[in-house]
């Protein structure tokens, strides 16, 4: 059994591994942690899983601490539940962690191999939740271009690597060299990742116009206010620009009205977009009901007022925008925070692309969706990927800004440009290498008119996605088993 003051280390050197996420950016510290987590797991299997959970503990409990906001909302009715939900998040993504630990028998490498194996999976159990992945951390440095060869799971994999090189040596003087290899490994891919994104953007093509109403949460839907927010964006649609926009982009759930009971909406927002031209549309997030069932969806109005290609939102956030089981259980889905209708959101039947003359090919995701690597491999390969999203439910703090930062990772893994609207911000597009094309800050109202660039010749990421790191996963369990049962 650890004594009490060890046991109370796990969860601070967890809380500073998340000092690496944004809005901070302290990758470092997220190494340096690391290390010293490893440096003192203790050997015992059992012993080693606790460890590690503590560490969960503190690593999600700093990191995820954005996920109480939606609770104060409105904090009379649902206040008291944001520590509960905080504790069980983060006692339950730390599981995840707690998991490698039992794989100490086999020596520190196995622990990191059983970890980044867990870490991946975290993207799928339960319908997934990817959030924090320890990669997270470099996306705002120049190692995030190694996301193009393996995606989020290799940029984990450099963070582990450097952290056992500098804990595993049981002297201080091999761990002081084990640090400087990792130092120098981290100096090389560094060096490989900014040499491979070039000096100049490229030629770009027709552009779209970002809107940014910031509309907070609490006053949203407020019928004294949703008429201000809408006024808001139709200003923002219709201002001039030297080169017109050929889409304009609202965010998600961006209009106060169910999409088959618009009254006389669609007229003045197709006003708006004309006065761009004939060919200009308006891409919007909003609310529809189709056979009993309400879909968070995007639908395209053209410049007669007629409403084209519609997306429906197919990956929905539990306990969100449903409730899981409640339609087995009660025969009807049910709501819960984020989601307006009291009987919750339907899921849509699964990603789609959006045909947008000028501007190719798009691949829309609402909010959440952008954090699932596997939702932007689709085939026909889009032109680039839209995504609109209501973060004002995140807070102003953290996470929306490492929403932002995920949405970057989507756009380097995939060499594709991404391009968001969100409702209190941050609003901003990336080129397929990560670069910001323009971004409007958190909590203004305003709109930014960006260009968008070609797409990338396909990564490797994008053709293969997690299968190359999922085959060193596997060598290394392997090699780990027959290593113990060598020397056993």
């Amino acid at each position: 059994m650890m004594p009490k003051p060890r046991l109370l280390a796990a969860p601070v050197l967890g809380a500073v591994m998340a000092l690496g996420h944004a809005p901070l950016g302290w990758w470092w510290a997220t190494i340096l942690a690391g290390a010293m987590v490893f440096a003192l797991m203790p050997a015992a299997p059992r012993a080693a899983a606790v460890w590690l959970w503590l560490a969960g503990l503190g690593y999600f409990g700093l990191a995820l601490v954005w996920i109480v906001q939606p609770f104060f909302i409105d904090p009379a009715a649902h206040g008291w539940m944001a520590p509960f939900a905080l504790v069980l998040m983060a006692g339950g993504m730390a599981l995840f962690w707690g998991g490698a630990g039992l794989a100490a028998g086999f020596g520190h490498l196995a622990v990191a191999t059983l970890f980044l194996a867990l870490e991946l999976l975290r993207g799928f159990v339960l319908t997934g939740f990817p959030w924090a992945m320890l990669g997270h951390v470099l996306i705002e440095t120049p190692l995030v271009q190694l996301s193009s060869l393996g995606g989020a799971g290799l940029l984990s994999s450099v963070v582990l690597v450097a952290a056992l090189l500098a804990a595993i040596p049981r002297t201080w003087r091999g761990r002081m060299a084990g640090g400087a290899a990792a130092a120098v490994a981290i100096a090389g891919a560094w060096g490989w990742g900014a040499l491979r994104v070039p000096a100049e953007l490229a030629n770009t093509n027709a552009s779209v116009r970002l809107v940014q109403p910031n509309a907070p949460q609490a006053e949203k839907w407020d019928q004294g206010r949703a008429l201000l927010f809408f006024e808001r964006m139709l200003a923002q649609t219709s201002a001039a620009a030297p080169v017109p926009p050929a889409l304009v982009l609202w965010p998600e759930t961006s209009v106060p009205f169910l999409l088959d009971f618009p009254g006389a909406a669609f007229g003045m927002m197709a006003n708006a977009a004309r006065t761009h031209g004939a060919d200009t549309q308006i891409g919007f997030g909003v609310q529809r009901l189709d056979d009993g069932r309400y879909y968070n969806s995007l639908a395209l109005l053209d410049t007669s007022a007629t409403v084209g290609q519609i997306y429906d939102k197919h990956h929905l956030v539990p306990f969100g925008e449903y409730v899981p089981f409640a339609d087995w259980i009660a025969g009807s889905p049910v709501g819960g925070l984020a989601a307006q209708a009291l009987q919750g959101y339907s899921a849509g039947p699964g990603p789609r692309t959006l045909e947008l003359g000028p501007l190719g090919r798009a691949l829309p995701l609402i909010c959440y969706e952008a954090i699932f690597p596997r939702h932007t491999r689709v085939t026909p390969r889009p032109d680039w990927l839209l995504q609109v999203t209501n973060d004002a439910w995140f807070g102003t703090v953290s996470g929306p800004y490492q929403h932002l930062a995920q949405a970057r990772l989507r756009a380097v893994e995939q060499g594709l440009p991404l391009l968001r609207s969100a409702n209190t911000g941050v609003s901003a597009g990336f080129d397929g290498y990560g670069r910001s094309l323009g971004q409007l800050a958190l909590g203004v109202d305003g709109f930014i008119d960006i260009p968008v660039p070609p797409a990338l010749s396909p990564t490797p990421y994008a053709r293969w996605g997690d299968w190359p790191v999922w085959g060193a996963i596997c060598l290394l369990g392997i090699g780990a088993v027959a290593r113990k049962r060598l020397s056993g």
